[in-house]
C-alpha cells in the first residue's frame, strides 16, 4: 500500500520538468530556520533590523527613500510573519509548530509598537505632504501607509490610543481562541448501528461499539457504531451522501451547534470591535473595515447587497419549489417538508439523475498529477512560462510530500518559487489556502527580489486509487492558482504592494476567475484524462457538469448574499449589547433565503470568516462581480490564447495594489465594470445576472 501511495505521489511530482542544485539550508530557504529553536532569532534579527531601519528613516529628508525603507521594515517583518504562519498550520513536527506560534506572537507585539511609531508616521507624513514622491506608485504607498498607521490609532491622542491598542490586543487574542475552538472543537455523533451509514463511506469515519441486552435480558452483545466526527469536510461529505434522514438531521444540528464557546467568544469580539471603532470616530466596526475600500462605507455594500437579494429572490424561491417537489417524489409523501439537512443530499441527488453523473467516473479524468500538468498547461499557454521541478536543499522542505517549483520564462528568467503541499495529514491546516512566505519587491535597477508561495491543500491519499480529484477539488485547485498567479506575476516596486496584497474588494478576483478554467472543456481536454485508457474528458461530460453546475445558481449566490449580510450585520451598529447572534442570525436567514433556520444551532460560530474577513466577506461577492466580467469579456472568446494572458498580466496581475483598484479595472475593462453608488463604488451586476440565468 506504501508503495503505491509513494508511486502516485512520484507520478505528480513528474508532471513538471526538474533542474537540479542541492545543499543545506533552513525552512524555506532561510539559513536561519536550520532548528525549530532558529524562529527564535529569526525574530530577533528582524527587531534589530526593523530597529536600525527605524534610525534611518529618522535621519532622512523627506524623500522617496523613506517609502523604499519603510517597505524594508515591512519586508522583514512579513519574512517572519508569513513563515510563521505556514508553518504553524502545516508543520508536522509540533516543536517546529510551537517555536512559529511563539514567533507569530512576537513579531505581532514588535509590529504593534512600529505601527504606533511617531518617527515613522511623521516621516510618511512629511513624504507625503511635501510632494518629494516622483512615481504614482511611491504616492499610493506613502497613502497607503498613513491609512495603516492611522488604522491603529497612532493620529489618536494618548489615552485613546491606548485604549485602541488594548482593544486591538484583544481582539487578536479572541480570534485565535475562535479560530482554535473551531479546530480543536468540531463535536461528533455516533450512530448506531454501523449498518446506517452507506458501507463505501465507513471508512471514512472511526468505528466504536457499545454493548446492548438481548431480548432474554441477561446476555449482552457487542455492537459496532460509527463515530462520525462533524468537522466542515465529514460534515460536508455525510449530509451529501446519507440517505437517512434521520442520521442527516443528527449530524448538521451536532456540526451546526459546535463550539459552544464560541458563542462567548464572538460576543466579546463584536463588543471589542465595535469599541475599537468608536475610538476610532467610526460608528460601527464594519464603517471602519469598509472605509479603506471601494465601497467605501457599509451602507453602500448593504444597500449593494439587499438589492441583490432581491434581485435573485423569485428565482431561488423557484429552485426552493423544485427541490421540495422531487423529495416529496422520493419520499412519496406530498406533505413532506424541506428541512436545512435536505439542502446537500437532494440536490446532489437531483443533479446525479437529470445529468446522469457519476463521480466516480468523473475523478478517473482527473488524477492529480494530470491536474497539475493543467497548471503547466495554463501558464505556457497564457504567460509562455512553464513551471520547473526544483530539488529542495537539505533542511528546506517540512515534509516528503512537498515539491518546489520555479516559474520559468524562457527570455525573463525565474518569475518566482511556488512550494506544493497537496495531501491531508493529521495536525495539516483542513482546507486549501495560498500561503504567501516572500513578497516581490524592486531591489535595484536590475535585481528584483522574487516572490515565494506556498500552495497548500488536502486531496486524499491513502490507497492506489485515490489521487484522484473531484471536479469540486478541480475547481478549489484552480481557485487557490489564481492567488498563486497574482503573487507571481506582480511586479511592483514595493512588496508592500506584491500579489494578493490589494484592496479588500478585489483580492478574490483573480482567483474566482481561474475557476471559470475550471468548467470550460477547451481547457479540460487538454489535461483531463483517463491514465488507464489515454482518453481526453468527452465534451458531452464536461456539458453534463456545467449543466449540472447551472440547476441551482440562484440557490448558492443567495446563500453568499446571506453570509455576506450576515457578517455585515454581526460587526454593524449595535442596538444592544451583548448582541443575541443566534437569533440574529435566524431572522437573517429567515429574511434573506428560502430555508428554514434549524432551532438551536449556531453555525456561524465555526464561520471562522467572521474572524479573517470580519465585515469583508462581501468581497467574494464583488470579487465573482469583476471575474464574471473579465471572463465573459476577455477571456471566454479564446481562454487559453496568448493574447489573453498578455491582457491578464499586463493589465491586471502585474500591478498587485499598486494601482488603484477602480483605476485598475476601469483601464482594463472600460468604465462600465464599476458604478458609483453614494460616496462608494459598488460593480455592475450586469455579467453575473448573465451568468446565472436572470
Amino acid at each position: 500500500m506504501l508503495s503505491r501511495v509513494i508511486a502516485i505521489r512520484r507520478r505528480a511530482a513528474a508532471a513538471f520538468s526538474t533542474v537540479s542544485a542541492k545543499t543545506e539550508t533552513g525552512l524555506y530557504g532561510f539559513d536561519v530556520l536550520r532548528t525549530a529553536k532558529g524562529f527564535r532569532r529569526f525574530v530577533d534579527d528582524a527587531i534589530q533590523r526593523s530597529d536600525e531601519l527605524v534610525a534611518y528613516v529618522a535621519r532622512l529628508p523627506p524623500s522617496a527613500e523613506i517609502i523604499r525603507a519603510m517597505d524594508e521594515i515591512s519586508n522583514t517583518v512579513c519574512l517572519v510573519i508569513d513563515s510563521a504562519e505556514l508553518c504553524r498550520n502545516t508543520h508536522p513536527d509540533r516543536d517546529f509548530v510551537e517555536e512559529a506560534d511563539k514567533a507569530s506572537m512576537r513579531i505581532y507585539e514588535h509590529l504593534h509598537y512600529l505601527n504606533t511609531n511617531t518617527t515613522l508616521y511623521n516621516a510618511i507624513l512629511k513624504a507625503e505632504v511635501e510632494s518629494v514622491l516622483l512615481t504614482e506608485e511611491a504616492q499610493r504607498a506613502a497613502t497607503t501607509l498613513r491609512v495603516d498607521f492611522e488604522k491603529g490609532g497612532i493620529h489618536l491622542p494618548k489615552d485613546k490610543l491606548e485604549h485602541a491598542n488594548q482593544l486591538n490586543i484583544e481582539v487578536a487574542q479572541l480570534g485565535r481562541k475562535f479560530n482554535e475552538n473551531v479546530m480543536n472543537k468540531p463535536g461528533f455523533v455516533d450512530l448506531y448501528p454501523a449498518s446506517r451509514i452507506p458501507r463505501n463511506m465507513q471508512h471514512h469515519f472511526k468505528p466504536v461499539y457499545r454493548f446492548e441486552k438481548q431480548s432474554n435480558q441477561i446476555n449482552t452483545a457487542r455492537q459496532k457504531g460509527i463515530r462520525i466526527v462533524t468537522d466542515s469536510g465529514n460534515l460536508s461529505s455525510a449530509l451529501r451522501c446519507i440517505s437517512d434522514e434521520e442520521v442527516r438531521k443528527q449530524v448538521y444540528i451536532v456540526g451546526n451547534s459546535e463550539p459552544r464557546e464560541n458563542i462567548g467568544v464572538l460576543n466579546e469580539l463584536i463588543d471589542a470591535r465595535y469599541e475599537f471603532a468608536k475610538t476610532m470616530g467610526c460608528k460601527s466596526y464594519a464603517d471602519f473595515a469598509i472605509r479603506p475600500n471601494m465601497a467605501a462605507s457599509a451602507d453602500v455594500v448593504m444597500s449593494f447587497l439587499r438589492d441583490l437579494s432581491n434581485i435573485v429572490r423569485h428565482k431561488a424561491d423557484e429552485e426552493f419549489k423544485m427541490i421540495q417537489d422531487f423529495k416529496k417524489r422520493i419520499c412519496n409523501e406530498k406533505s413532506a417538508d424541506l428541512e436545512p439537512w435536505d439542502e446537500d443530499y437532494f440536490i446532489g441527488m437531483m443533479k446525479s439523475s437529470v445529468h446522469n453523473l457519476d463521480v466516480s467516473v468523473v475523478a478517473k479524468y482527473f488524477p492529480l498529477s494530470q491536474c497539475l500538468k493543467g497548471l503547466n498547461v495554463l501558464v505556457e499557454s497564457l504567460f509562455g512560462a512553464t513551471f520547473r521541478q526544483i530539488p529542495m536543499r537539505d533542511g528546506e522542505s517540512w515534509h516528503p510530500d512537498v515539491i518546489k517549483l520555479s516559474l520559468h520564462h524562457p527570455d525573463e528568467g525565474d518569475l518566482g518559487f511556488m512550494y506544493l503541499d497537496l495531501y491531508s495529514r493529521k495536525g495539516k491546516y483542513p482546507g486549501c489556502a495560498h500561503f504567501a512566505i516572500q513578497g516581490g519587491r524592486r531591489l535595484s535597477d536590475s535585481t528584483y527580489q522574487l516572490p515565494i508561495i506556498a500552495l497548500v491543500c488536502n486531496f486524499s491519499s491513502s490507497s492506489g486509487i485515490t489521487a484522484r480529484l473531484s471536479h469540486g477539488d478541480v475547481e478549489t485547485l484552480f481557485h487557490e492558482f489564481g492567488h498563486a498567479l497574482h503573487s507571481l506575476l506582480s511586479r511592483t516596486e514595493y512588496q508592500h504592494f506584491s500579489g494578493t496584497r490589494v484592496a479588500l474588494d478585489v483580492a478574490e478576483t483573480p482567483s474566482n476567475l481561474f475557476e471559470c478554467y475550471a468548467w470550460d472543456y477547451r481547457v479540460l481536454k487538454t489535461f483531463a484524462v483517463d491514465e488507464t485508457t489515454g482518453d481526453a474528458i468527452p465534451e458531452k461530460l464536461v456539458k453534463a457538469l456545467n449543466a449540472s453546475r447551472n440547476m441551482f445558481p440562484a440557490t448558492e449566490l443567495q446563500r453568499q448574499i446571506f453570509y455576506s449580510i450576515m457578517d455585515l450585520t454581526l460587526f454593524g451598529e449595535q442596538a444592544s449589547k451583548p448582541m443575541d447572534t443566534i437569533s440574529t442570525v435566524a431572522n437573517l436567514k429567515r429574511e434573506h433565503t428560502s430555508w428554514k433556520y434549524a432551532e438551536g444551532t449556531h453555525w456561524h460560530t465555526r464561520f471562522t470568516h467572521l474572524i479573517n474577513y470580519g465585515a469583508g466577506y462581501y468581497s467574494y461577492l464583488y470579487a465573482r462581480c469583476f471575474a464574471t466580467t473579465i471572463w465573459q469579456e476577455v477571456c471566454q472568446e479564446d481562454p487559453l490564447s496568448r493574447s489573453t494572458g498578455t491582457a491578464l498580466r499586463d493589465k491586471f496581475l502585474r500591478y498587485g495594489g499598486s494601482k488603484d483598484p477602480s483605476s485598475l479595472l476601469k483601464d482594463f475593462l472600460g468604465d462600465a465594470i464599476i458604478r458609483n453608488s453614494g460616496a462608494g463604488i459598488i460593480p455592475d451586476i450586469g455579467s453575473l445576472c448573465k451568468d446565472i440565468g436572470l
